[in-house]
């Protein structure tokens, strides 16, 4: 049921403007769309990168609604867990003691298929989920600390690849196949995602997962591998960066306060098939 007077119109609910938020992997191809998008709805940002000068560079490129927004990068490696700890306190500093939104997006790759891929490996793969765990709880523990009026929202950035396996030959004869591990890391990113929402709803930190479908760099893959991504697409083309905007601007702000614990999927109907 809506509320009664006083309710905030469509533009209030979907405005970060007072708000602060952290995302990791900010200089990626992806994560640099997401931070603009967060920048634009009037959110102070503090872009991560594991190479400080990165994060510097990329924080002075987004665009500012106002004077007085202020954008800063920050080293955190999330695959390293004192660099989680020390980016994060630096985080909160640059943003005067308060952080309301935290995007999980950093990835460390692997391009090993099934055929190919060690233990160590694949281990140091599902790796990433712990980063996003261990910064999740940071950002947790800073709303508890705020006091019973906070409200924090996180974003796990998962993929539709971890609802689906991927069409074998889709890959065959361009490049190996998809990863096994990062099949396995975004399907338990879901189950973070849930997991987590369902503890700290109480907590007044929502939890959601954002996962893109097909959104290759045309810049980096072979042109026949984003013919047949195409293909096996409803829409019959790839994603493009620009169209992850609304969805994490969505996550993020009050527009889904009633939200949590839900994978939005924007995969251009792949899984629907």
């Amino acid at each position: 049921m809506s509320g009664g007077g006083g309710e905030r119109n469509v533009q209030e609910l979907f405005s970060l403007t007072g708000k602060c938020a952290l995302i990791t992997g900010a200089t990626g191809y992806l994560g640099a769309a997401m931070a603009a998008a967060l920048a634009e709805a009037g959110a102070r940002v503090i872009v991560s990168s594991r190479r400080l000068a990165d994060a510097d560079a990329a924080a002075q490129r987004l665009p500012r609604v106002d004077v007085e927004t202020s954008h800063h990068g920050v080293q955190i490696d999330h695959m390293d867990e004192q660099s989680i700890q020390s980016g994060f306190a630096h985080a909160l500093a640059l943003a005067g003691g308060r952080i309301d939104v935290l995007i999980n997006n950093g990835h460390e790759a692997s391009g090993s298929d099934w055929r190919e891929v060690s233990a160590d490996e694949f281990n140091r793969h599902l790796k990433n989920a712990t980063g996003y765990f261990l910064l999740s709880r940071l950002l947790r523990d800073h709303t508890v600390a705020r006091g019973p009026a906070a409200r924090g929202s996180i974003v796990i950035v998962g993929s539709m690849y971890g609802l689906v396996g991927s069409y074998p030959d889709a890959y065959e004869g361009i490049m190996p196949a998809s990863p096994v591990a990062y099949h396995t890391l975004k399907g338990g990113l879901v189950q973070l995602t849930r997991h987590l929402a369902v503890y700290w709803a109480k907590d007044g930190v929502r939890v959601n997962c954002l996962s893109p479908g097909p959104f290759p760099d045309a810049r980096s893959v072979p042109p026949a591998l984003l013919e047949r991504l195409s293909g096996k697409s409803p829409m019959g083309r790839i994603g493009r960066p620009e169209e992850l905007k609304g969805a994490v601007v969505f996550l993020a702000s009050d527009a889904s306060s009633y939200a949590t614990g839900q994978n939005l999927v924007i995969d251009g109907g792949w899984t629907a098939w």
